[in-house]
């Protein structure tokens, strides 16, 4: 039998950047995001011969080893985030038989639609299906947080986990205490298309390391910067404005606050942006956008905008 799963890609809309140590741990954060409809699949296949195959096929690459093997000096990078989960699983559930695992992402890794912490999560859902285990989406959300940040020690925030595993629009709260709290923010199907309709997704073909951007941000923190941890704050203020546009109904801030967020966001890291992308912003505005957002501390390979006024 194979066992398949997916889980959503998200774009950001405000607060992007509070779920991140250290200062989600000092202050406590906030986010509003929105999965699209574009995946990460995840395809497992269990088999009698007791070996495990990692396969990539957007990649055409696969890799093969037994479950014995201790020595991983050869795993290829792309297959780090499968063994992170299998060595997760194989902890919580026991030796595994044989299986072949294979996922694909339909987006470009390191493009700011949180596609590595959407892979986990879809490579979390398969081994649930194939073992029956008893995680639900919170379950889900939080070991996909631990095998990325904790296990491999990988950077970044919190907030992808949580929208590949709930999916939607949500409100979501980081407490320094380190829960997270998810509210789900209902539209209307009539607000919905609306919304739909005004977003446009533009591919870039931009791609920078997410890493070093989120590690400048975190050092920032650590160090008092400021201004950086006030455009922190605002940010955060964002999310809670809206998130009250939403319930509210008020979609016609929507603009104002993305643009609000964008400026805000460029004081975080001197890496956020350049004078390619703020040309590209120039360029958005000037054609009749009314909010432009860009998609970091990815890859920037995607920004949106809103490309007329919402009405109330």
């Amino acid at each position: 039998m194979i066992y398949r799963s997916r889980a959503p890609l998200r774009i950001g809309l405000a607060g992007g950047g509070t779920d991140v140590s250290p200062y989600m741990d000092q202050f406590g954060g906030c986010v509003v995001n929105a999965t699209i409809d574009l995946y990460a699949h995840a395809r497992l296949l269990p088999t009698k011969d007791h070996q495990i195959t990692f396969e990539a096929p957007d990649k055409k690459t696969e890799f093969s080893f037994s479950p014995n093997k201790t020595d991983f000096t050869t795993l290829p990078r792309e297959f780090e985030l499968f063994y992170g989960v299998y060595q997760h699983v194989a902890a919580h559930a026991g030796p595994l038989p044989g299986f072949k695992l294979s996922a694909y992402i339909e987006a470009p890794q390191g493009s700011g639609l949180g596609t590595s912490s959407t892979l986990v999560v879809a490579l979390l859902g398969v081994f649930r299906e194939w073992l029956q285990l008893p995680w639900d989406r919170e379950q889900i959300a939080q070991r996909a947080f631990h095998i990325e940040r904790i296990e491999l020690g990988l950077a970044g925030g919190r907030q992808d986990q949580y929208a590949a595993s709930y999916g939607g629009i949500n409100f979501m709260t980081f407490n320094p205490n380190g829960s997270v709290h998810v509210k789900p923010l209902h539209l209307s199907a009539a607000d919905t298309l609306e919304l739909e309709t005004c977003l446009l997704l533009y591919y870039t073909h931009i791609q920078r390391e997410s890493a070093q951007i989120i590690r400048h941000q975190m050092e920032s923190v650590k160090q008092g910067a400021t201004d950086r941890i006030q455009a922190m704050h605002e940010l955060k203020q964002q999310a809670l404005q809206l998130r009250n546009a939403f319930e509210n109904g008020t979609f016609e801030i929507l603009g104002e606050l993305l643009n609000f967020g964008w400026q805000q966001k460029k004081k975080m890291a001197d890496q956020i942006s350049n004078s390619y992308i703020d040309q590209l912003y120039t360029t958005a505005i000037e054609a009749g956008a009314v909010g432009v957002k860009f998609q970091v501390p990815g890859g920037v390979d995607f920004y949106f905008f809103i490309v007329r006024e919402l009405p109330n």
